[in-house]
Order: C-alpha cells, then sequence, then structure tokens
C-alpha cells in the first residue's frame, strides 16, 4: 500500500460514503477482486478484508478490476466539492481563496491540498497563484498596463506581483512581453481525468492524471521549452477537447492537432513512426526497431514509446508483443485494451485493418 491517509481516516471514509474522498484513495476488497470508490453504493465490504490504494492506476497494477456499480475508471470521479471550486476560479481567477474561505464552504483545506497535489500535480493555493499570474500575462503580452495586471491579478502591490511573477516565469513582467509558456488544461474521459499541455505552437503533453512519471513529465517539458507551466487554455487545447470526444465516441480516426514533440534524433524517429501506425492498427517492438533501420534496438524502442509525453495522439498504445500480447503502457494495460478495442471496433465494418492480432 502506498498512500498518504491514514487507514482509519479512509476507513471513516468509505463506511461513510464520503463523497470529499472520491479521487483522494480507492479500496480493493479481497474477498471480490474488485476496487471501488469510496462512495460505492455495493454493500460495505469489513475493514478486514479491504486494501487502500492511492490511485486507480495502483489498483489495477495490483490486480483489481474496477468495480460495475461506482465505475472508478470514468470520468465522473471528481468529487463535487473540486468540480465547483475549479468552476468558480475560472469563472474568476482574480480573488484569493484562502484556507479560511476553504474552511467556509466545508473544505478541509489539506483535503484540497492532496486532491491538488496528485490531480494536478501543485497544490491548491498553487493552482489558483499560477491562473492568477498567467491571466496577468496575457495581458501584458496584449499590451494591457502593469497597474491593470497587477490589480486585476489579486495583489495588492507592486512588488508582490513582481516578485510571485518572477518565481513563476523566470523573469519580471517588463522583460516577459513575448515570453512563452505551457499551459495546462485537465479533460475527463471515459478512462478518467488526463493532463494537457501546449504551447502557442500545439500540444506538447497529454497524459493520465494518476500517472507515476507525471511530475517528471512536468519537469521535462519546462526543461524542453525553457518555459514555466501554468494552468490556463488555448485555441489547441480547446479543439483537442473536441477531437477527444469525438475520438471517444468512435467517430474521429486522425487527430488534426498540431503535435510539439522534441526529443533526441531516434526518440523522435520512434515518435513518427507511432503516427505512422494507421488507426485499428497494430505494430510490434521489433517492426519498430526495423523501421528505424536498428533491428537489435528493440529494448531502446520500448524506452522511447515510454517517453511519449502525448498518449492517444501519437499512439503508442498501438504497440505490442511480437506474440500479439499487451505490453506495458503507462495509463496502465486495461486503458491500452480499452483503446486498441475502441479503435477495432470501429473498424470492424471495414474489415480487418492489421494483420495482428490481441490475446486478451
Amino acid at each position: 500500500m502506498n498512500t498518504t491517509l491514514p487507514i482509519a481516516e479512509m476507513q471513516r471514509a468509505y463506511l461513510k460514503r464520503d463523497a470529499s474522498y472520491n479521487g483522494l484513495f480507492f479500496l480493493g476488497v479481497r474477498t471480490t477482486g474488485i476496487f471501488c470508490r469510496p462512495t460505492c453504493p455495493a454493500r460495505k465490504p469489513l475493514p478486514k478484508n479491504v486494501e487502500y490504494f492511492p490511485t486507480a492506476r495502483a489498483a489495477l497494477v495490483a490486480g483489481y478490476r474496477p468495480c460495475k456499480r461506482c465505475r472508478p475508471l470514468e470520468s465522473d470521479d471528481q468529487p463535487k466539492w473540486a468540480a465547483e471550486l475549479i468552476a468558480d476560479v475560472e469563472r474568476q481567477p482574480s480573488p484569493r481563496i484562502t484556507d479560511g474561505d476553504l474552511r467556509g464552504r466545508g473544505i478541509d483545506p489539506a483535503t484540497a491540498r492532496r486532491y491538488f497535489l496528485r490531480h494536478y500535480g501543485m497544490t491548491f493555493q498553487s493552482f489558483t497563484r499560477a491562473r492568477r499570474l498567467a491571466g496577468a500575462l496575457n495581458q501584458i503580452r496584449e499590451g494591457g498596463g502593469l497597474d491593470a495586471a497587477v490589480f486585476e491579478s489579486g495583489y495588492e502591490s507592486h512588488s508582490g506581483f513582481r516578485d510571485a511573477f518572477a518565481r513563476t516565469f523566470g523573469n519580471t513582467p517588463g522583460s516577459y512581453k513575448s515570453g512563452e509558456c505551457v499551459l495546462l488544461s485537465w479533460l475527463q474521459s471515459p478512462l478518467g481525468p488526463l493532463v494537457a499541455g501546449a504551447t502557442a505552437e500545439g500540444i506538447c503533453l497529454l497524459e493520465f492524471t494518476d500517472r507515476r512519471m507525471l511530475e517528471g513529465q512536468f519537469a521535462t517539458v519546462r526543461k524542453l521549452f525553457a518555459a514555466p507551466v501554468v494552468p490556463g487554455t488555448n485555441e489547441h487545447l480547446e479543439r483537442l477537447q473536441v477531437e477527444l470526444a469525438s475520438y471517444f465516441a468512435g467517430s474521429l480516426q486522425s487527430f488534426s492537432i498540431p503535435l510539439v514533440f522534441p526529443g533526441t534524433p531516434f526518440q523522435r524517429q520512434i515518435w513518427e513512426q507511432l503516427l505512422a501506425i494507421g488507426y485499428g492498427e497494430t505494430r510490434s517492438y521489433q517492426e519498430m526497431a526495423i523501421a528505424v533501420g536498428q533491428p537489435k534496438a528493440v529494448r531502446a524502442v520500448g524506452r522511447a514509446n515510454g517517453l511519449n509525453r502525448i498518449a492517444i495522439l501519437i499512439p503508442c498504445h498501438r504497440v505490442i508483443n511480437k506474440d500479439g500480447a499487451l505490453c506495458g503502457y503507462g495509463g496502465g494495460l486495461r486503458r491500452k485494451q480499452y483503446l486498441l478495442d475502441l479503435e477495432r471496433a470501429s473498424t470492424q465494418d471495414t474489415g480487418p485493418t492489421s494483420q495482428h492480432h490481441l490475446k486478451k
């Protein structure tokens, strides 16, 4: 077990079906082999038969199956308090929301901190601060005055604003008019929440929020683009939301959003080969290695595949073992199977598009 919440607290939460804990932990029921949300309407298991997990992925890795009643992998796993809080921040990013304000809403600040750290890679206060500063950056870029940027982003003094801005963006407001940043948005999907990142040129990140490597991916993106990573949106992220919805509905087989994926020459080769794998098709690691002229580099292909930062759009889920069996996937094998099944179902009417057959 790997979780930051005390067992007694989690036990109380699931016995009371406390919705404020949805997304903060999952419980595996040893006697049935399934895992659930804290609010699952099924009969409550005895505490001695429960195992706790910090993420759905951890429960899947431990061999548990998702519950068919509470559906812990589906998109409505966001607690109501979190959805309302984020909606308020997006509606009015400028006002500061203190711990006292959270308590006034009936939200434990420690719970909010843990939830935002797990799902967004930053505390709630860091999230709201970055959201305010991202809005200020847009104002400055569009030629707005510094005074307006300072006070409309909730700061009471120029010095406080400059210090916070420099910590977030690595530069002063006056010298950042043409500066770049990576904007982050969080999207819902049938496989759980996703975090997406975009520059002005295109999508540079798409990951499941419970992936263990997520914080490392944020750090990599900061380094590769020499830019801060902040909450926000742009035309690419808005378009991504529309296209992903169509993809999961089975009506979109090719994404048109521009992608930005810097890497080593070998990594770029592999990622471009992934883009060449057609919808509903699969390739083996060995075939990928042969395609780039390095037939013995099967393990290196696997590593490059695992370092892909743009899931689904750069379809690393379409790579399987040469015997047709599923193999490693950052989002978990259950998600990989779901994506492959989705694509195969959408192409069944026109016949098979691949020579490979997956083992269940």
